[in-house]
């Protein structure tokens, strides 16, 4: 599949409008399996991954992997499992690579990765970008981008 860059952001979303967002993101790159989830601490990422889980059938609780570095998620039968990452206690790129983190992201099933700001030469050349930036207590921008490895500029 050729995915062209492009770019979607939802400004001010409010926390109550999380599962929307999600729903469309889900609609218009389910078929993207690695997503990257940058943003600070406490911006948001495990809770907006936490409500994609659920909107894509997981029914175990989710929570962040920050001691495990991964968790697995069974979803509907016959649907893709989720793996989710999170390399903030990291040391450094071995450590993912030890845990076979490209056989994961390489397995068609999807992997949503917080941090991957620790990982940059693990990261596959097709992927969804996902940006949460904090405008304060409650409310969000989430700026969206597709890559598929063919960008101008690319390494």
């Amino acid at each position: 599949m050729h995915l062209e860059r492009s770019v979607l952001t939802f400004k001010k979303t409010h926390l109550e409008d999380l599962s929307r967002v999600a729903k469309e993101l889900i609609q218009r790159i389910e078929k993207v399996n690695v997503w990257l989830f940058y943003g600070e601490m406490g911006s948001g990422k495990t809770t907006f991954i936490k409500i994609i889980g659920e909107l894509l059938g997981v029914e175990d609780a989710m929570s962040s992997p920050t001691f495990s570095i991964v968790n697995e998620y069974a979803v509907r039968a016959g649907a893709k499992k989720i793996f989710h990452f999170d390399f903030y206690r990291i040391k450094s790129e071995t450590e993912a690579y030890d845990i076979g983190v490209e056989e994961y992201f390489y397995s068609d099933n999807f992997c949503f990765v917080e941090w991957p700001e620790k990982i940059p030469n693990l990261l596959p050349a097709s992927y969804a970008k996902i940006t949460l930036e904090s405008e304060d207590n409650t409310h969000r921008t989430i700026a969206v981008s597709l890559h598929d490895g063919k960008e101008k500029n690319r390494i």
